[in-house]
């Protein structure tokens, strides 16, 4: 029987629309985009036949000039792939069409099905929904092309409170669509645009399209950053809720509620959906109450049909992260995880969704980080090494865009000729730009998935195994390279080196660009400075387990030391003496080391009171231990807490600093500069004691309101230290964390698996009944029919989906476990809503996502 594999379902889901994508311009939005990078999906799309590729927010007039397929009428079809509600994409779709009036042929594929559409809060559309909507389009683009026509001269297509559709209104500089210069002159110029003025009109078709995901490698995916089921609410805010972007606390209750967030929901039908496109049929499993109601929306959403139909068996474990909020809170042992919080992420293409311009969190929506990072290759190449090839090709461009309609003398042409002449006078910074690639996951070494290959290996065996990569690349490439290798050990000066010779012209850059970009990306995460950070992070987390496990008294000083060396480590900064030992941590890294205390405090010294694991003293230090690092630093990081209050902390430390400069300046003054007419000036000294007393007034006032906010803070932090003793299925410790921080510590997917497939009893684990199971409890059961309760352990495809993201650590942690467990026959395959870092997790926590 042939294995699973995530990749190969989405490209066949891919090339099953070939004839929508044969001679059409295809525009993905942002969660597509970042979904078929992961896939390496550019150039099957190429290969069906399409015209080109184009971002769906970032359109512009030119993109038709882009033709891959040659053909010499100008493309009439148009493709758009998103992850978002229909009427998220609406007002770029309705750009797209008024800007391409050549286009008479409309295909929207979304990820969100029609049930989707109807259930979900924020959605105007019903259970007719892609009916529904392609009339509505269509109506709103025939008004659009109307005005425009009954206004020759008009630069602007105005949008009337987003048409006809009645969908929400958006920012003026996007509803205000505006067909620039060179796209007008471009139609107003081809010959061919004469047609348009015939009374064909736009067709508009929608159809589903489930497989938008990201897939780690084969068989470990995550949901695109900007898709609508990454960016739902998990969670509203109630007493059980730590996060909008979290499942709330499993205290039993949720599960029995009606009112689910719109997240679960999504989540549910997205998961059916791939189940139905791999031709797997789920026997469900659930731990936590937001598991449950996502699988009772998958009981629910089963049907006859899927009786009949020959598919493959499968078991489902879904998870909540609220389970075990410690282990993506940690710094674990992980290459993957060590590259993914080391390089930085692309911008976010759009602030925000929803009926507004402003990205609303109360609209349903959360603000996740890109998944796509973003690997400065120039750092590590020389200058000589690249330039010249890559202004060879910036020349080949200019060379194109002269030749292209000479004639035409449009001023937008000109600037971007003349953009060509200026990169090349530019500094080396925006030549980094140039050359800043990305992960494809897809990108093989001799067969193998490069990122599914180290997403098991910790980080020095990860970064060994990129080395004899390298190695295999250079003989194969016929390249030899003069540098020193230790056998058994990868240097970051032999990794620069062998990075180098690959890179040496632009073909070979291109043939190895899989593993040039992984083996650069290792090299970052291995630089000094991100490494020190990492193992200065390990180092305090290990330190405060082993204090958790000998008094509160003694974890307390731990946290508040680590809260007042950050603190100083502000004030140094602010004061501009930048030379700072490396591996030091930061006020931001410390609030993030206090919620690991508190949640192991939590563990290891529980208590039922609401007042937390520390003693009114102790918990009264890292009060004003914070309080002060606050009022000292308040711009660390994006806390909500500290919202309407940050800014006149800042003005108070920049007048600070600017009274001690001025302090200092007064005292280097010697006593022989004065005259006898200063004399007359010691009269203002009562003057100059009110304005102390009034900035002492002011510290205070402001020092009390901090101090409130403070208090808020730490009674969310006794709300984490509870969740051992509120999340049900942690009560009996079998499924809770260990206290101590050694190497074999394992997480929660670990401890689960291995009791899961040594078939022992899991407290809280439920079994949703199938189709089959539920005819034969409801009415042959009646005759000696029952069908006894399978067990997760019996099935041969087990996939597992942590709601609300998973790490690295845990990828490699679940595989152990199924090694471990003698079973060779099962097919694992790890899922989650997001991939999370340590400060991803902070961000939830305590940044804009928080429920405090």
């Amino acid at each position: 029987m042939a294995t699973v594999d995530i990749i190969k379902s989405c490209i066949d889901s891919i090339r099953q629309i070939s004839e929508h994508i044969q001679d059409s311009t295809v525009y993905l939005d942002a969660g597509s985009t970042e979904s078929f990078q992961f896939l390496g999906a550019y150039p099957i799309l190429l290969e069906l036949g399409a015209r080109a590729i184009c971002s769906l927010e970032n359109m512009c007039a030119l993109d038709v000039v882009v033709d891959w397929n040659s053909n010499s009428d100008p493309a009439r079809k148009l493709v758009v792939i998103t992850s978002s509600l229909l009427s998220d994409a609406h007002r770029y779709i309705l750009r797209c069409l008024t800007t391409h009036q050549v286009v008479r042929q409309c295909i929207i594929f979304t990820s969100i099905s029609e049930t989707a559409h109807s259930a979900f809060p924020d959605s105007p559309l019903g259970p007719d929904a892609y009916h529904e909507y392609e009339s509505l389009l269509v109506q709103d683009y025939e008004e659009l092309v109307k005005k425009s026509r009954t206004k020759p001269g008009q630069g602007k297509l105005h949008v009337e409170d987003g048409g006809r559709s009645g969908f929400p209104s958006s920012v003026e500089d996007v509803l205000n669509l505006e067909a620039s210069p060179s796209g007008r002159d471009f139609y107003e110029n081809n010959p061919l645009d004469y047609v348009e003025q015939s009374v064909l009109k736009l067709v508009v078709s929608v159809y589903h399209f489930p497989m938008i995901l990201c897939p780690i490698s084969p068989r470990v995916f995550v949901l695109p950053s900007e898709g609508l089921v990454s960016e739902a609410q998990l969670s509203t805010k109630h007493e059980d809720s730590i996060s909008l972007g979290l499942p709330p606390l499993s205290t039993g209750i949720l599960s029995d509620a009606d009112d689910v967030p719109p997240g679960a929901t999504l989540t549910a039908h997205f998961l059916y959906h791939l189940a139905a496109k791999m031709d797997l049929k789920m026997e469900i499993f659930s731990l936590g109450d937001m598991s449950k109601s996502v699988g009772k929306v998958l009981t629910d959403m089963s049907s006859l049909y899927d009786v009949g139909r020959r598919k493959r068996s499968a078991g489902l474990l879904l998870i909540d992260r609220t389970l075990d909020v410690l282990t993506p809170c940690c710094h674990g042992d992980s290459l993957v995880d060590r590259i993914f919080s080391s390089l930085p992420r692309r911008n976010r293409t759009i602030s925000g969704k929803g009926s507004g311009s402003q990205f609303k969190l109360g609209s349903f929506y959360l603000h996740r980080a890109p998944l796509d990072v973003q690997i400065p290759l120039a750092r590590i190449l020389d200058e000589q090494d690249w330039k010249i090839d890559n202004f060879s090709l910036l020349e080949s461009v200019e060379a194109f865009l002269c030749g292209w309609n000479s004639g035409n003398s449009d001023s937008q042409l000109s600037d971007l000729i003349d953009l060509g002449q200026k990169i090349h006078d530019k500094p080396s910074h925006t030549d980094a730009e140039i050359l800043t690639g990305s992960f494809v996951s897809s990108e093989n070494f001799l067969g193998m998935p490069l990122l599914e290959a180290i997403l098991d290996r910790r980080t020095k065996d990860g970064a060994l195994l990129v080395k004899k990569w390298l190695q295999e690349t250079l003989r194969r490439e016929n390249v030899a390279v003069n540098v020193k290798s230790r056998p058994g050990v990868a240097t970051k000066p032999e990794i620069r080196a062998m990075i180098k010779a690959l890179s040496r012209n632009q073909s070979s850059l291109l043939r190895n660009k899989g593993i040039i970009q992984l083996a650069s990306a290792t090299l970052f995460a291995l630089e000094e400075s991100n490494y020190t950070q990492w193992d200065a992070f390990s180092s305090a987390e290990k330190i405060l387990s082993v204090s958790s496990g000998e008094t509160s008294q003694s974890l307390a000083i731990q946290i508040g030391d680590h809260i007042n060396k950050s603190a100083l480590l502000g004030s140094r900064v602010n004061k501009g003496k930048r030379e700072i030992s490396k591996g030091l941590l930061s006020l931001q890294d410390a609030l993030l080391l206090m919620i690991i205390g508190y949640i192991l405090a939590g563990e290891n010294f529980p208590t039922s009171s609401a007042d937390g694991p520390f003693s009114w003293q102790e918990e009264h230090l890292l009060k004003e231990a914070v309080v002060d690092a606050l009022f000292e630093n308040p711009s660390v990081a994006n806390l909500k807490f500290l919202d309407g209050l940050r800014e006149e902390l800042e003005t108070n430390v920049v007048s600070k600093i600017k009274s001690q400069g001025t302090a200092e300046e007064s005292s280097e003054l010697d006593i022989d500069d004065f005259d006898d007419d200063q004399w007359g000036k010691w009269g203002d000294e009562d003057g100059d004691d009110d304005n102390k007393n009034e900035q002492v007034y002011g510290d205070v006032q402001l020092k009390l309101e901090l101090r409130d906010r403070v208090d808020n803070l730490f009674k969310f932090l006794h709300k984490l230290s509870d969740l051992k003793r509120k999340n049900i299925p942690l009560r009996d410790g079998s499924l809770t964390m260990e206290a101590n921080f050694d190497e074999d510590r394992k997480g929660l997917l670990y401890k689960l698996l291995t009791r899961v497939l040594g078939k022992y009893d899991v407290p809280g684990l439920e079994y949703h009944s199938s189709t089959v199971g539920r005819l034969f409890k409801s009415g042959f059961g009646r005759f000696g029919l029952g069908q006894a309760k399978p067990s997760l352990a019996d099935q041969n495809v087990i996939l597992v989906f942590v709601i609300g993201g998973i790490n690295g650590l845990e990828v490699r942690e679940a595989h152990e476990a199924l090694a471990e467990s003698g079973r060779p026959d099962i097919e694992l395959l790890v899922g989650g809503t997001t991939l999370l870092t340590s400060n991803d997790m902070l961000d939830l926590l305590l940044g804009d996502s928080s429920c405090f």
